[in-house]
């Protein structure tokens, strides 16, 4: 697989390929972990529904790419048990937690031994046009098409067409910095 990277040459202002991946060594896994756990990010729950079954993961690698038309990235570790639901049912629902709402980041964390549908027994849910969860509490939920996915590393990329959005009540939202929960 192939990383792209859009620098102008000189006719075209197009895109070139670096092929490997990466021919340069990199930082040390644990240091690289160390310097993401002091990245403060929203706490997602991501799930879907279809013929690969219900499934959810709790996530923090969930970025905006575009708003038109409307897109967002999803990475999930590619030896994760949702990706071959992921793949089979080619939707998923970005859920941002409220704040208050670390039972519910833990359980799609495998953190209480809750698996498939048991996750969903906590929070209270519903579905917008997809099928996929939408969790009632969020602080917004987008219902999301996968437009495609790319493998890269140990994760893969998943570029998600957001075809509905569910805004919950305003309030704080969960964030994840330094290795716990806190509120925004």
């Amino acid at each position: 697989m192939s990383w792209h990277e859009q620098r102008p040459d000189d006719a075209t202002g197009g895109a070139f390929t670096v092929d490997p991946p990466v021919d340069f060594p990199t930082v040390e896994p644990q240091r690289f972990r160390e310097a993401m756990a002091r990245f403060g990010a929203a706490v997602h729950v991501v799930t879907t529904d279809g013929p690969g079954g219900k499934h959810g993961f709790t996530a923090t690698a969930v970025s905006s790419v575009s708003d038109q038309p409307a897109t967002l990235l999803v990475c999930l570790n590619h030896r994760s048990r949702v990706t071959s639901a992921l793949h089979a049912n080619r939707v998923l629902c970005v859920n941002t937690l409220r704040a208050g709402d670390d039972s519910v980041a833990d359980v799609f964390a495998g953190r209480t031994g809750l698996s498939g549908e048991q996750r969903f027994l906590q929070g209270q849910w519903t579905t917008l046009e997809t099928g996929a969860p939408a969790l009632l509490t969020a602080v917004v939920s987008c219902d999301c098409r996968v437009i495609e996915w790319k493998p890269v590393a140990s994760h893969n990329v998943y570029f998600c067409g957001v075809v509905a959005v569910r805004q919950g009540e305003p309030g704080s939202a969960l964030v994840y910095h330094e290795r716990t929960y806190k509120h925004l």
